[in-house]
């Protein structure tokens, strides 16, 4: 079976990529308030974040898929577990995104002179590998969703800001963990949802180890919290509040979890988790900025 481009842009999985963008978007805004925004450098953090999540992606697919975790999966098919692609090819994939990741991560360093870019790279390179590669991938034992925290909030949201303008004010920290639990929230969409499949497949994620209630009150808070922080935030950028548009979307998507949606429910939260967190992410910038 050949395999399409619909079928790789499936793979890449879309729907995920606003969790690179997000923290983008708000750092470059930290850096446009400071009065040193730099295009180049902004766009260049955009192209390591986006290859990173399409990276991973495709690792995930990959490594999921041979260890024959996704077999019983519920969730939209992967090209790994579901014969579309060959796991050799898939892996390639991953790797040259990987790769593109770590030529505009080098080209970053270059022109903004923070030669310790190489190692947060380095790091980041490696935990979008591990999460579900090597024999003990760190996705299996619950980690999941600190990396995913660590990542796409802090690190590419603070990062962005630093090497455009050399230094972060303290709102800039609180920014950025919002931006990082909406993605925790998308992840556990997906592992909640998995729970009993992933079980049995002795992937021991986050969700798992907490069990179904407790995993879906942690989901609730995840999309609560970040409203909260935007109102810290607004304390020295009053525009900020426009990220809060987004606290009924979140309060609903929150209770739907708690109400225990499942099956094709859960395609639906999920998509609302990508339009709050995008959305929030959107707005808190434009508030920054205003």
């Amino acid at each position: 079976m050949s395999t399409t481009a619909a079928d790789w842009f499936a793979g890449a999985r879309p729907r995920t990529l606003w969790g690179a963008v997000s923290p983008v978007f708000v750092g470059t805004a930290v850096a446009i308030d400071l009065d040193a925004f730099d295009a180049t450098l902004a766009f260049l953090a955009l192209g390591v974040a986006l290859a990173l999540q399409v990276a991973v992606n495709y690792a995930n697919d990959y490594s999921d898929g041979v260890r024959g975790t996704d077999v019983d999966r519920v969730g939209p098919a992967r090209l790994t577990a579901s014969g579309l692609a060959a796991p050799s090819t898939v892996r390639r994939a991953a790797f040259a995104f990987f790769a593109v990741a770590a030529v505009l991560g080098l080209a970053l360093t270059v022109l903004s002179g923070q030669l310790w870019l190489i190692a947060v790279g380095a790091a980041a390179i490696g935990a979008a590998w591990y999460y579900t590669g090597s024999n003990r991938p760190y996705g299996y034992s619950g980690w999941g969703e600190v990396s995913v925290f660590i990542f796409f909030g802090p690190v590419a949201t603070i990062g962005t800001a630093y090497v455009q303008t050399g230094s972060v004010p303290w709102w800039s920290w609180v920014a950025s963990i919002g931006v990082g639990l909406y993605a925790v929230a998308m992840l556990l969409v997906n592992n909640i949802r998995d729970i009993d499949t992933d079980a049995i497949a002795g992937k021991r994620t986050l969700a798992v180890r907490l069990g179904d209630f407790r995993a879906r009150r942690l989901f609730a808070a995840t999309m609560g919290v970040p409203v909260a922080l935007a109102v810290v935030v607004s304390f020295v950028h009053p525009w900020a509040l426009l990220a809060t548009v987004v606290a009924l979307p979140s309060l609903l998507i929150g209770l739907a979890m708690r109400l225990r949606a499942q099956g094709p429910q859960m395609a639906v939260i999920f998509g609302g988790v990508s339009a709050v967190g995008l959305t929030y992410g959107v707005l808190l910038s434009f508030g920054i900025v205003l």
